[in-house]
């Protein structure tokens, strides 16, 4: 759409302990593109913001998808990391199929933001794109 291209679209994520998020998300494996006022993660072309800024109910009424490949793989390293152990979060929830027809792998991080950590479907059902 001459000159409406997007380049990237990124949300913004609450921390509660900027730097126990930080080390939190490098744990699970998002790579630090800027760490300043605010830090950028990433995996792959897909990024999000983390801002040194917390509301309660905002973050736990906050939720993320990341759409997977292989689910089993995903959950053998989340189990590998004890993130309640080391991060004081809730344990994550194993791998289950949902009424909606996905499976997901739920992870909470230390502001309370819920994670669907889900099985990517067979072509065709992931919708819109």
């Amino acid at each position: 759409m001459g000159g409406l291209d997007v380049f990237a679209l990124r949300p913004f994520l609450p921390a509660k302990d900027f730097e126990l998020s930080k080390r939190f998300y490098q744990a699970l494996g998002f790579k630090t593109v800027l760490d300043g006022d605010v830090a950028i993660f990433g995996t792959g072309p897909h990024s999000f913001i983390l801002q040194n800024y917390f509301e309660k109910t905002w973050a736990e009424n906050t939720m993320m998808q990341l759409m997977v490949e292989d689910l089993d793989a995903w959950w053998a390293h989340i189990e590998s990391l004890d993130l309640a152990g080391k991060f004081g979060v809730q344990p994550p929830r194993p791998p289950a199929v949902q009424p909606w027809g996905l499976t997901v792998a739920y992870v909470f991080d230390p502001a309370g933001v819920l994670w669907h950590v889900a099985q990517k479907p067979p072509t065709g059902r992931e919708g819109p794109t």
